[in-house]
Formats: structure tokens, sequence, C-alpha cells
């Protein structure tokens, strides 16, 4: 299956050192060597790169984990096929607009045939793939549900994870979900986290020989949240959530 990344921080942060790991797993130390891709957001805008290469063979990824891009909200994705062939419009993270914001979806998984038989409304893949199939029916339902903005996040929330669980029934679907302020983690099988804020430390990746000291990195104000499919270092503590647990962050915290 494929893997996620995604963070969310209280200042404009780079990703570099996770990026850094997770390439290593598309086609170097794990088997995603389907395509790759990672959004960054700026404010309400979005800077986004798509590759349908192994990301550790792709220069576009070295480029990414040399040239630190500052975002508060990133989601990322290596991918191994498995509904829809290899190309560029089968990579994710995909991204459609609602309420005059930018979404951006990535998911792990594999959905029976049967999410193909939900009623598609406002949203339509480009791609073939399950996972688009599903962020367009899933969209469309939120924009069905909240014609605007909502005020009250609880409900959003609440009506999220309502359709993920629906989603979950049909097979794997662990998920992310940003329109650049909220960042939703859904979990159905495997998904983790780890937020580092002061008294930062060292962190070093599993996938490779990289360590970074934090501390020397950031400010004492600075909160950063890192969520991924299987963590990405090998000495610090993630949570992992259970399946059927969704969680959404905001500068860098749980909300």
């Amino acid at each position: 299956m494929c893997e996620l990344l995604g963070m969310s921080a209280n200042v404009p942060t780079d990703i570099c050192f996770s990026f850094s790991g997770l390439m290593q797993r598309g086609g170097g130390t794990g088997p995603h060597r389907d395509g790759w891709g990672i959004a960054f957001y700026e404010g309400k805008g979005l800077r986004s790169f798509h590759d349908p290469e192994p990301s550790v063979d792709s220069q576009i990824a070295n480029l990414i984990k040399e040239h630190p891009i500052k975002s508060n909200v990133v989601i990322s994705h290596i991918r191994q096929a498995n509904v829809g062939e290899v190309n560029l419009a089968n990579t994710h993270p995909f991204t459609r607009e609602l309420w005059g914001f930018i979404w951006t979806f990535a998911h792990n998984g594999q959905l029976d045939k049967a999410l193909f038989d939900l009623p598609l409304t406002h949203y339509h893949p480009v791609g073939t793939t399950d996972s688009e199939y599903a962020f367009c029916w899933l969209l469309g339902e939120i924009r069905n549900a909240f014609p605007e903005r909502p005020d009250d996040l609880v409900a959003l929330q609440t009506f999220i994870q309502e359709r993920c669980d629906q989603l979950r029934a049909l097979g794997v679907f662990n998920m992310l979900l940003t329109e650049s302020t909220w960042l939703f983690a859904y979990c159905s099988s495997k998904l983790a986290w780890i937020t580092r804020k002061a008294p930062f430390g060292e962190a070093s990746l599993t996938d490779c020989e990289l360590t970074v000291d934090f501390y020397k990195e950031t400010t004492p104000n600075d909160i950063v949240t890192v969520i991924t499919t299987v963590p990405l270092t090998e000495n610090e503590v993630w949570t992992k959530l259970e399946p059927g647990e969704m969680i959404t962050f905001a500068d860098g915290i749980p909300v």
C-alpha cells in the first residue's frame, strides 16, 4: 500500500527532514515506486509537486529534500499502485476547491468496487484511482451538508468522521485532508503522529543516516506535528491512532 506524510505547524516550517526519510521508502527502503506528490500551503495558496517516478530516483524529490519550502500545512504521499495505472493523473495528493479554499487529500489503502456505486455530485475524478473517486464523493458530501464554511468545527469534524467511517466499511481508508488551516487525519489501519515543541532534542531517521538537532533549528515557541503511516524516526516516541479514530490539527496542536 501507499504511505502518507502530513505536517501542521504554528509557524512556517520546512519538511525537508521528514521528507528525506519518506522519499527513501519510494523505491529504496520501501516498495512504493509508483509515483509521489507533495502539497505546501502558503496562506490559502498552494504549491504542489507530482511525479509518477519513484521518489528515491526523482530529481524533483531531491529538490524538495534540499530546498526548504516553508509552510504551516503539508500533505505528501508515495504510491504503491493497486487501482489505476501508474501515471501523473493518478499521483496523490488530489485537490479540489470548496468555499474558496483549495482542499487537498491523500489516501492509503484499497476500497471495494462498491465505492464506485456511491453517487458523485459536484466533483469528478480526472484519473482512475479509487482514492480520487473517494475524495470526490467525500468533498461533495461536505459541500452538500455545508454550503458555506461552518463556524462550528466540531460539526464538520463529526460529519467528516461519519463519512470516513462509511468509506472504511469498504476496505482500508487511511486519509489526510486539509483546506489550508485544519489538517484532518483519519485512521483505518495504520497512522501515527508526533508533536515536537520545546524543549527540542535530536531526531534520527530510520530510513537513512540523518540526524537533526531541532534545538538548533527552532525557537522556543515553535510547535510542529508530523503525521505518517509508519514512524520516520528511531529515537522518538510516536502516538498511534486507533482504527476508526480521527484527529484534527491546527497550528500544530489537536483541536
